[in-house]
């Protein structure tokens, strides 16, 4: 059929279907990586779980291709779909906290502010993205990481159940106790095998406020400095997690002018110790060298969260490479600094996020996600807003990338994975890839999600 019956399924659920003709299309059709210029068939924004159920079933009955969008950061543009249907789950945003538990759950089209703002009235988190707009659903289903990690645990580690869409369309609950495979496989595997609409997470006690902030280096003095950032982390306890990020210094007035527009290193941390803890672990972090910026404060895990909110706004142009690294020697370090003299593209970025702590602390076969030995994960990030600037800009990623292949492990962040990396899909798997095929051919056996980075079922 050349043209599904929209209207029917408008009647059948709580949402909107939005067609090409409606004057929210454009606003709809339009993903966070302005990279990618998509025209679906048609968008259905879902209000509930039921929608997602009657939705489901319409196209597998007219045989349409689709997406699934929660309303977040998308690297490889997979959340929107050229002639086929959007299933918007960004509508769907019931919060529900259980501070006596310690617990929230959180359906699919939150963002990470969402739930922060819900879970700190009761000095309550769980581990979340490092900017505030980041979806919680893509980010929870590759693993998860950001400030608490160290301390926390992944998301997946502090996920407890699920309510998940399956491929017949049926609804089920996941957990240790309840379809525990695919509770198994969802945690770190993508949205591979259903579609989630809801999460449930366990909270951790945080203090009313942390310290967190940044200290910037000249890029002069960046070897030295990570040099001593790799030492540094080496000892660091499971409350500190301190990212290791090369920005093109914005040309704002807490900087001195000469360096606006010049790479510098921005070290940027978040310490969740008691304040004897924590001015006794950072005094070594903050006398070190001679920084142009040292604006590290207490304040509360909301704020620390909306810190780079800026430079990650929707509509410019990404593209993403990366790494897993189980150490950091000299050598590397030097790669990076070759390649990061020079940044092309205004929002681009290079970093460094540490391991260790609670996230290696588990068995990387206890969840899909498999990445339990690294020491640091390295994410090659250009960002800008014109077509012309394209081919500069991701030539630059490509080949440092490349040039860091000799210090990596082989494995990859299925999150961080790029439009165009195929290739690498069961690198970001590793030794859980055959069991996910596995409970692919059992739960989604004909393949119906698959506009992701895709584990195809087990033939």
């Amino acid at each position: 059929m050349a043209h599904p019956p929209f209207d029917r399924l408008q009647q059948q659920i709580q949402g909107t279907v939005i067609q090409p003709t409606d004057k929210h299309y454009d606003e709809y059709r339009q993903g966070w990586n302005g990279y990618f210029d998509k025209n679906p068939q048609a968008i259905v924004a879902c209000k509930s779980a039921d929608g997602v159920v009657h939705t489901l079933h319409f196209v597998k009955e007219y045989s349409l291709p689709f997406s699934v969008k929660s309303g977040g950061h998308d690297y490889a543009g997979h959340s929107i779909i050229d002639n086929g249907l959007v299933i918007d789950l960004s509508g769907m945003k019931k919060i529900n906290v259980n501070p006596d538990k310690k617990t929230v759950m959180a359906e699919a089209g939150n963002r990470w502010v969402d739930v922060d703002r819900e879970t700190a009235k009761y000095n309550l988190a769980t581990t979340g993205g490092t900017v505030s707009t980041v979806g919680i659903a893509g980010y929870t289903l590759g693993g998860g990481s950001g400030y608490l990690a160290r301390k926390a645990g992944l998301a997946v580690d502090n996920l407890i159940s699920a309510e998940v869409v399956l491929s017949s369309g049926e609804k089920v609950v996941v957990s240790e106790n309840e379809n525990s495979d695919l509770f198994w496989a969802l945690r770190g595997g993508s949205g591979n095998f259903g579609i989630v609409t809801s999460f449930e997470y366990r909270l951790h006690e945080i203090p009313e406020e942390i310290m967190a902030g940044q200290i910037v280096h000249p890029f002069k003095n960046a070897g030295d400095g990570l040099k001593f950032y790799r030492d540094f982390m080496e000892k660091a306890s499971d409350n500190l997690t301190c990212y290791a990020f090369f920005l093109n210094v914005p040309p704002v007035e807490v900087f001195p002018e000469k360096y606006h527009g010049k790479t510098a290193l921005f070290l940027i941390l978040a310490h969740f110790g008691s304040k004897e803890e924590t001015e006794e672990e950072l005094q070594p972090l903050l006398n070190f060298g001679d920084p142009i910026l040292k604006a590290v404060q207490p304040m509360p895990y909301t704020q620390a969260q909306t810190m780079f909110d800026d430079g990650m706004a929707k509509g410019n142009r990404w593209y993403s490479k990366a790494h897993y690294l189980d150490s950091l020697p000299d050598q590397a370090i030097n790669t990076l600094l070759t390649y990061l003299s020079d940044i092309p593209g205004p929002f681009s970025s290079a970093y460094l996020e540490p391991m260790g702590g609670a996230v290696n602390r588990v068995n990387k076969e206890a969840t899909a996600f498999p990445h339990r030995n690294a020491a640091y994960g390295l994410h090659i990030f250009p960002g800008w807003s014109g077509t012309d600037l394209d081919q500069k800009t991701m030539k630059w990623a490509k080949d440092f990338f490349n040039d860091m292949k000799t210090f990596a492990n082989g494995g990859v962040y299925v999150n961080l994975l790029g439009h165009d990396e195929q290739n690498r899909i069961e690198s970001a798997f590793g030794s859980n890839y055959q069991k996910l095929k596995q409970i692919k051919q059992k739960y989604d056996p004909e393949n119906l999600f698959n506009h992701n980075h895709n584990i195809k079922p087990e033939s």
